[in-house]
């Protein structure tokens, strides 16, 4: 049987928010054009339509363990997310990438507790073995805050991998595109965002929703 939730959940979009926003769908159905390719976890906790409070059409979204981009080769392995992004920056031109991780992130402790594979595939253990690149950045794996420094240190990892991509390079030193680095946290809904500069993260608004720090959302270096 169908996941009696989901067939609720149609029943719902079928009453209400289909018929308000029918004309919106009908113009979907002939084309996309998002600003922006967001690139984070599969964690179901973390849907960046609801953190960043978008609807259909809005946002490019790439979704994988732990928002890892592994950096460009031309061989046979992890296409899978490089594929998205070619299409999202070489045929829908998006301006902007945001990295967005967040805390208590799976694929990270999964990294940094070397875990046991789930199956004989060991698919989650291989494809975290690309964290690696970021330990260093996190500094000493034991103190107590290194999971949250790792979940960092991988973002920006992934934004340093973006770079490696030909396409997103020429297009990050023409001006066209810009790469940003967030990260959220699920019990707090707190959205920390990466400075350029220093590499720390920080809010960008306060809990009342007033601009902290604008000048975070610059072109990566």
């Amino acid at each position: 049987m169908f996941p009696p939730a989901l067939t609720d959940g149609y029943r719902a979009f079928l009453s209400d928010r289909f018929p308000n926003e029918r004309r919106r769908f009908a113009q979907l159905a002939k084309t996309q054009a998002p600003d922006t390719l967001v690139i984070g976890c599969c964690d179901s906790r973390v849907a960046p339509e609801a953190i960043f409070d978008v609807g259909p059409g809005e946002l490019f979204v790439i979704r994988n363990v732990a928002n890892i981009v592994p950096v460009y080769e031309t061989g046979g392995d992890y296409h899978g997310t490089s594929a998205a992004i070619e299409f999202a920056v070489q045929s829908l031109e998006v301006s902007h990438i945001v990295v967005l991780g967040h805390a208590g992130c799976g694929g990270i402790r999964a990294y940094a507790d070397k875990a046991k594979p789930l199956s004989a595939g060991d698919f989650i253990g291989k494809w975290v073995s690309l964290v690696a690149p970021a330990v260093e950045k996190a500094g000493d794996s034991t103190a107590e805050d290194y999971t949250t420094r790792l979940e960092h240190a991988m973002v920006s990892q992934s934004m340093e991998n973006l770079l490696t991509f030909p396409f997103i390079r020429d297009r990050v030193d023409a001006g066209t595109l810009a790469i940003h680095g967030a990260h959220f946290g699920v019990a707090t809904g707190a959205l920390l965002i990466r400075n350029p500069e220093t590499g720390d993260f920080a809010p960008i608004v306060d809990r009342a929703g007033q601009a902290l720090r604008p000048s975070a959302l610059v072109t990566c270096d």
